[in-house]
């Protein structure tokens, strides 16, 4: 299994559900603002592997952890490119699964503040480039902004390798040259 950019594995799950009015959306958390790690930023559910269960049992099992999701409830239907980070040194590996709407979220309080179901059009139309400055090195990087929620980073990542497999995903120079 190749590693990448992290010697701790995870993995998240990146549940989508389509509501009534047929717009798909994705589940993310809000993490507590008290955390050591990553305090207040938006996630998808996820942590790090424990011994013996593979890559998609660890994001079943955090996402049941986090938000109450019991693995049965999820279709799991693929996995997008696994992503580094460079503050905290994992390697992530992303499965989508399918949920139905409606789920009663029962989040854990000692990690998770608020649960957010966005739609994927919402995040589309608020990506943008965004210059940040994080331990004092400055960089750019894609956000997705709605109703005042940001999302960057690794899950900004995971999020940009989903849309673009939707082809729904932000244009970039190189694709509007190709179509």
């Amino acid at each position: 299994m190749a590693v990448y950019g992290g010697r701790t594995h995870s993995a998240v799950l990146v549940p989508l559900f389509t509501d009534h009015a047929g717009r798909l959306h994705a589940v993310f958390t809000k993490r507590r603002e008290d955390l050591s790690r990553h305090a207040g930023e938006i996630s998808f559910p996820g942590g790090r592997r424990d011994p013996g269960e593979s890559l998609e049992e660890t994001a079943l099992r955090e996402a049941h952890e986090e938000i109450g999701l019991p693995p049965s409830e999820v279709d799991v239907i693929g996995a997008l490119v696994p992503v580094g980070t460079v503050a905290t040194d994992y390697a992530i590996y992303p499965f989508v699964g399918l949920i139905e709407p409606g789920f009663a979220w029962v989040m854990q309080e000692t990690e998770v503040a608020e649960v957010l179901e966005l739609a994927l059009d919402d995040l589309v139309a608020g990506h943008s480039l965004k210059r940040m400055v994080r331990r004092g090195i400055a960089f750019r990087t894609d956000v997705y902004e709605v109703d005042g929620h940001m999302v960057w980073g690794a899950t900004s990542r995971i999020l940009t390798d989903l849309l673009n497999r939707l082809e729904v995903g932000p244009r970039r120079p190189w694709r509007l040259e190709r179509e």
